[in-house]
């Protein structure tokens, strides 16, 4: 199970992280209150070492922009959220990044096609609400949407199920959705964009299980 963790912020979080055994972690550079600064990012990249992969997260930020920062901080993955498209995935492979495209569970199943992206993450309707949701239903939307003309396919693909996760449901919710990996924030932290320790690595090891 590929397990990454979200929204780090400090050298002590990172540490754990990696410690734990996560396969990536990840730097949000968009307005949040896990928010950090390309430069800063920068600093914690410091205690990733090779092998683990490590992401910048972007909502509202263009493709350009999020390529920028991510190269400023030093970063070989974006996450792009939001709606995007294949120009955008080209875009940051143009620029040498690997991409992950975050679709959320509600939306419409053609956003479920392969545009390119490296891994794909399926997250509540709600990001960051940090509430568990109907993780199976996740199967309906890679076989179809009823009534929909396309199928999508997710066999082979690489994919992350996120939202609502933390230690006492990740593995029945990843067996449930059949997910490829999983990704965590705030089912890790002691309050809204505060990482606690122990809880990250009580993920990472219930993930991998």
């Amino acid at each position: 199970m590929f397990v990454k963790v979200c929204g780090l912020s400090t050298p002590e979080s990172v540490r754990a992280a990696v410690a734990a055994g996560a396969d990536a972690v990840g730097f949000v550079l968009t307005p949040s209150p896990r928010e950090v600064s390309p430069s800063q990012a920068r600093t914690l990249l410091r205690d990733v070492p090779q092998g683990i992969a490590a992401v910048g997260v972007f909502r509202h930020e263009s493709a350009e922009e999020a390529v920028a920062a991510a190269k400023s901080a030093g970063l070989e993955w974006i996450q792009l959220h939001g709606e995007r498209t294949a120009a955008d995935v080209k875009t940051a492979h143009d620029a040498g990044l690997k991409v992950i495209r975050a679709v959320t569970i509600g939306a419409p199943v053609a956003a479920f096609g392969n545009l390119g992206e490296d891994v794909i993450l399926v997250d509540a309707a709600v990001p960051g609400s940090g509430e568990a949701w109907d993780y199976a239903s996740v199967k309906d939307r890679w076989a179809g949407a009823a009534g929909a003309s396309e199928t999508v396919d997710a066999s082979g693909r690489h994919w992350l199920l996120a939202g609502g996760l933390d230690a006492a449901n990740v593995a029945a919710a990843a067996e449930a959705a059949g997910a490829w990996g999983v990704d965590v924030s705030s089912g890790v932290e002691s309050s809204r964009g505060v990482k606690d320790l122990t809880k990250i690595s009580e993920f990472v090891a219930a993930a991998k299980k």
